[in-house]
């Protein structure tokens, strides 16, 4: 099968990689899961772009590919077009006349539900225009057909995982004294709690530090890593309170810093909030702490739900209950962190890798394709 696959959101080639996104590192990893396949020939086009301007960019690099697309289809003969979002999806309106190939996207959550007006009116028309959907998560998948996707449409199929990334994880111990030392922070006798990522309102750190971590009896330190507009404001928020012995913001941090911390937490925690206009399509960052060993407690909230397995790789608790997210972190703590850290990883390793989940978007992808065959 020959794909042709279209991205506008893969960092500058020369760039370093530490903290990219969750979408750049998911579509850069099934590229090359894809790559590897004696079955699929794949053939990109990806808009290589840092995040500041990235809306005049990416609205020149679609408006070229509204000309220049037809003739790369003549020219490659894909099977089928997979785009990596609902942004990049736009093209099949506007192309659609002109292709005669069935075009797929992914889409991730804040892709669809992204509160401007114009984006939303025009969102339909983009489903009307897709032969496929491929939603990270059901809640993902269900925000799709409030927006006029046909059910038939679409599928969920979870992100992956790519393991290489995560060879060299340290044991707890190691990632406990790498983080002692790189932030000056003693974690004697206390229990690490981490959070990794953007710094917005739907991650709900704010609720967390203000609701939940006063309520927590056990000994804690809670290591917030990211950035974002929330940022400054989190860290009034925590130089105001008592609580400036108990949280740790320190901004984004390299990739080897990311797996210290992944390593040495005892859990990891996820404490979204409902925002209009924006969602968690998937929680990329849960799987990355529960193959190091990590389990989470994180908001039962859209595609979250689909990430986590009670008991299994952590626990959902309803959102903004804030009695029963502290009273399931100092369980936990008391309890079940051995066993758990665990059955985290096994989970993943068992439900997430990308050879596995590459494997479900082929078979959606030729389906895709053979349902097309028919109807023509």
């Amino acid at each position: 099968m020959r794909i042709l696959y279209v991205s506008h959101l893969h960092p500058p080639e020369n760039a370093p990689l530490d903290n990219m996104g969750g979408m750049q590192r998911v579509s850069m990893q099934l590229i090359d899961e894809l790559s590897t396949r004696e079955d699929i020939e794949i053939k990109t086009i990806i808009q290589h772009s840092p995040w500041k301007g990235i809306e005049v960019k990416t609205a020149f690099f679609l408006t070229k590919l509204v000309f220049k697309l037809p003739k790369i289809v003549k020219e490659f003969k894909p099977d089928v077009i997979l785009f990596s979002s609902m942004v990049t999806a736009s093209l099949a309106k506007f192309c659609r006349n002109k292709i005669d190939v069935p075009m797929v996207t992914i889409n991730h959550g804040h892709d669809v539900k992204l509160s401007i007006g114009i984006y939303q009116n025009f969102v339909p028309k983009v489903f009307e225009a897709l032969d496929g959907v491929i939603s990270v998560s059901e809640a993902t998948r269900q925000e799709c057909i409030k927006r006029g996707m046909s059910p038939e449409k679409g599928v969920a199929l979870p992100n992956g995982f790519d393991m290489s990334d995560f060879k060299d994880v340290p044991d707890k111990a190691e990632g406990r004294k790498e983080i002692e030392e790189a932030f000056s922070v003693d974690l004697s006798g206390k229990s690490l709690l981490l959070t990794v990522g953007r710094q917005v309102k739907r991650k709900g750190h704010d609720w967390f530090i203000t609701e939940v971590l006063p309520k927590i009896k056990s000994e804690v330190v809670y290591l917030v890593i990211g950035a974002g507009p929330e940022h400054d404001r989190l860290k009034e928020i925590v130089n105001t309170s008592n609580l400036q012995d108990k949280v740790l913001m320190v901004g984004k941090q390299p990739d080897e810093v990311l797996k210290n911390a992944y390593a040495g937490a005892d859990i990891f925690i996820m404490p979204n909030i409902p925002i209009p206009g924006d969602m968690e399509g998937f929680g990329i960052v849960l799987l990355e702490a529960n193959l190091a060993g990590t389990p989470a407690v994180a908001a039962d909230l859209e595609g979250i739900k689909d990430v986590i397995e009670n008991g299994k790789n952590g626990f959902k608790i309803a959102v903004r209950d804030a009695e029963n997210f502290s009273g399931q972190i100092d369980s936990l703590i008391e309890n079940d962190l051995e066993e758990m850290s665990t059955s985290s990883r096994k989970y993943v390793l068992e439900n997430f890798t990308w050879n596995k989940v590459a494997q479900q978007y082929i078979s959606y992808l030729k389906e895709i394709v053979e349902n097309k065959k028919t109807l023509d």
